[in-house]
């Protein structure tokens, strides 16, 4: 390898000392994990399907998570799901999603899974090195919402895929006004979503509380970091008491919800 090489290795190397690789074919698993090892000094774990996978992710909390896309008793988009939906405290690790047909549909399916990086087979050290020093080296922000889970899909960046994407998410990194707006519709859209998803819509709601109370310290918006700061306090009672009431989320939500623009409101009533 390149000197350059090595030093990207180094640097990335404390953030891969756990890996899983959920791959059926054993021979696949262990060449994949013979690679990394090759590069990285590390611990790998394989696992032969979906459940194996969350299982043996639950017990090792892997720093990076290998998954082949499709194959039996493996279905590395759902596999994705299940695990940034879970309670594992792995949830938020890279996942590099792997398959041999690395089309635009796939690609995309795969992102909004809530995937990090895509791999397409066959690959080469360099392909695999460049992988995980995306996972590593640039990390990307945590999206907390009801109907996505994952990394920020703004930043999604596969070498196998250059072509549009032609989605309004797949925009530059937003200024700070613009994660406000984010989170305020993610919390416009969690109240709507108490009801079918109690779990993921808390999750979501307790999120948000923190990044506009963030979002409220930097702007010096006082007001804000004190509705966000109250919101995030009355979450917690919600947890605690173990239900929603759906009337007093709305309520208590109010204050927030007021600085979405004007064009945006209009849609909370929709």
């Amino acid at each position: 390898m390149f000197d350059n090489d090595s030093k990207i290795i180094a640097r990335m190397a404390p953030m891969v000392q756990r890996v899983l690789i959920a791959d059926p074919h054993v021979a696949n698993a262990r060449i994949m994990g013979e690679l990394i090892r090759s590069m990285i000094r590390c611990q790998v774990w394989a696992a032969p399907d979906t459940g194996k996978a969350l299982k043996l992710a639950g017990s090792v909390e892997p720093d990076v998570i290998f998954a082949e896309m499709s194959a039996e008793g493996l279905d590395g988009v759902e596999f994705t799901r299940k695990l940034r939906r879970s309670h594992l405290s792995c949830r938020q690790a890279p996942v590099v999603m792997m398959t041999g047909q690395a089309t635009a549909g796939l690609i995309l399916a795969a992102r909004d899974a809530g995937v990090h990086e895509f791999l397409r087979k066959p690959f080469t050290v360099k392909d695999l090195l460049r992988r995980l020093e995306a996972v590593t080296l640039r990390p990307r922000d945590w999206i907390e919402a009801v109907d996505y889970v994952g990394p920020d899909r703004r930043r999604f960046n596969s070498g196998d895929y250059t072509g549009p994407l032609k989605r309004r998410a797949d925009t530059p990194p937003t200024a700070d006004s613009a994660r406000t707006s984010q989170a305020l519709k993610i919390v416009r859209s969690a109240i709507g979503a108490v009801v079918k998803d109690p779990t993921q819509a808390l999750r979501a709601l307790q999120a948000q509380a923190l990044e506009l109370k963030t979002s409220g310290v930097k702007a010096g918006d006082m007001k804000l970091t004190n509705a966000a700061i109250d919101f995030g306090r009355y979450l917690d009672g919600v947890e605690k008491a173990g239900g929603f009431d759906v009337a007093e989320l709305e309520r208590r939500a109010a204050p927030l919800l007021a600085y979405l623009p004007k064009d945006d409101l209009g849609a909370v009533a929709a």
